[in-house]
């Protein structure tokens, strides 16, 4: 594995796709087992904290290659339109 497939690497990399769009990436403390089987991450609005994704089924269900998928599709729909 690479030094760019890494873990620190991968969430600073999503952690900056966030914040370009004015979201924060959060990361679970305390994870149950639900989140240590699956997930562990979801983002937040920074102005009004609303969850804007990461808590269909239970808190911090998203994991990281989830997120980046997501917050790429949004940038590449911006760009198109």
């Amino acid at each position: 594995m690479s030094y760019r497939d890494s873990l620190p690497a991968v969430e600073r990399r999503v952690r900056r796709l966030a914040v370009r769009r004015g979201w924060h990436l959060l990361k679970a403390q305390k994870p149950d087992k639900r989140v240590r089987a699956h997930g562990g991450y979801m983002l937040r609005d920074a102005d009004s904290f609303e969850i804007v994704f990461g808590d269909a089924d239970y808190p911090y269900c998203a994991d990281l290659d989830e997120i980046e998928a997501y917050l790429v599709g949004l940038a590449e729909a911006g760009q198109e339109e």
